[in-house]
Formats: C-alpha cells, sequence, structure tokens
C-alpha cells in the first residue's frame, strides 16, 4: 500500500528540512512518516529527543516511563514545568508532544519490564534508550538484541555523555557487558545542557536511521566532554564469534 503524499500543511510544517538535499532526496520525510518510535525514558534524554523527533515529523511514537516529575529534574528537563511536579513523566510529555505536532501519533507506557519489552519493542521500527534505570537499560538491549531491533543509545552524567546506534551488528554489552561502576545523574549529578546536547544527538541518529541518510552512528561511540567542548568518534570493534 502506497502512502499518501505529504499535504500542503505537511510541506509547510516540514519546508525548513525538506530543503537539505540528501533529506528530499532520500524521500526520507516520507520514510518518517511512516516509521514508529519507541522512546524509553521521557526524562533528561528523553525529553529533547522527543521534541526534536516530533518537530521533525515521526509517524507514531510510544513514550515509556513510569516516573513522575520531580522539583530536582525541573533543571535539566525543562519540557516540564513547576505545575508538571507529581504529574507521570510519560503523560505530561505525551500532551507536550502532541501539542507541537498534532500529525504525531503519540500513546504512552509505564515501566518498561519483562512483562511488555517484548510487546513494545516488537511493535517499534526503531528504539531510542533514554533511560538511566541500568535494569531497564539492560533489559531494553537485550529485547532488542533477540528481536534484531536496532536502537539508538545515550547517556549523560556529571560533565561527559555518549552516543551510539546498537543492533544485531554490535549490542550495549559487546560494550558495556554491564553497569560496571556507572552512576546515574541522581548519584553523579549533571550539568543541564549536557543531556539536552546528547538527547538532540539521539534525535539526530533516528532521524538518519530512519530517513537512510548519512551515515548512522553504528559501530562507533560519540563521546562528548561538555567541560572542554572536545567530541570524538571512537571505532567499536566487535567481540571475536566464539
Amino acid at each position: 500500500m502506497t502512502a499518501p503524499p505529504l499535504s500542503r500543511a505537511e510541506l509547510r510544517r516540514y519546508s525548513r528540512q525538506l530543503l537539505v538535499p540528501e533529506w528530499q532526496g532520500a524521500g526520507a520525510q516520507e520514510r518518517l512518516r511512516a516509521a514508529h518510535v519507541l522512546v524509553v525514558g521521557a526524562g533528561g534524554l528523553g525529553g529533547p529527543a522527543l521534541l526534536q523527533l516530533v518537530g521533525a515529523g515521526v509517524g507514531r511514537l510510544t513514550i515509556a516511563d513510569g516516573d513522575t516529575v520531580d522539583l530536582s529534574n525541573l533543571h535539566r528537563q525543562t519540557h516540564f514545568s513547576a505545575e508538571d511536579v507529581g504529574r507521570l513523566k510519560a503523560e505530561v510529555a505525551a500532551a507536550r508532544v502532541q501539542a507541537l505536532n498534532p500529525y504525531v501519533q503519540v500513546q504512552t507506557a509505564g515501566w518498561l519490564d519483562a512483562g511488555n519489552a517484548g510487546d513494545l519493542v516488537q511493535g517499534a521500527d526503531l528504539v531510542l534508550d533514554a533511560t538511566d534505570n541500568f535494569v531497564a537499560r539492560y533489559l531494553l538491549a537485550d529485547t532488542c538484541r533477540t528481536l534484531g531491533r536496532e536502537w539508538v543509545w545515550g547517556a549523560a552524567s556529571g560533565t561527559s555523555g555518549m552516543v551510539s546506534v546498537f543492533g544485531p551488528h554490535l549490542g550495549l554489552r559487546d560494550v558495556f557487558p554491564d553497569p560496571g561502576g556507572a552512576e546515574s545523574c541522581e548519584e553523579a549529578g549533571v550539568l543541564g545542557p549536557l543531556v539536552v546536547a546528547v538527547g538532540s544527538i539521539m534525535a539526530l541518529e533516528a532521524l538518519k536511521v530512519l530517513g537512510g541518510v548519512g551515515t548512522p552512528l553504528r559501530g562507533r561511540l560519540w563521546t562528548f566532554d561538555a567541560l572542554t567542548a572536545r567530541v570524538h568518534v571512537l571505532n567499536l570493534t566487535p567481540p571475536p564469534q566464539r
């Protein structure tokens, strides 16, 4: 079944990115509109990623997060307001992105767990791991690997951030077999603009994967030091086959 052409209103809404030759030439806007993206985590990384994906015109979006907005979130999770404290992050984020772009279909889910991970991942074309819950992060990685899904992974803590695109070719456990000494933002702290930068890079990688443009970070790890503004892209080597 052929998807209907973009409407005049959609052409106007997305006109600036449609001026980018690589985006227009690949038919990326139509690909993006046909895609279903699962975003796990609606906080510091998920918030900016959600806003960018919805602004760009992703067709369907599922937001999985069972947490509520806390006052300590607001310095970095600026898609929330003081009036949102105590409300479910997924519901607030869904209303926020729906208001930004009514053409996007948005649904919410609670915490990602062993009971729903398979169904959530199975129904998505691409997954974004924007959670800082390590149990959920590795469950999501294992589920994506089992189901053959690619996922955009991001992390930010203190003054450093990382992004990669994992999938059947190379997964999270191939690079970080377990959380090790990693700390969450609650434990290590984090600078607010850092998570916005990392979340935006995650959204950019998702657009590249879904739109079929550029060179996504498959097999590579993007790292950023906020204090020095140094960026490095490291080549990752898959472990030897046993």
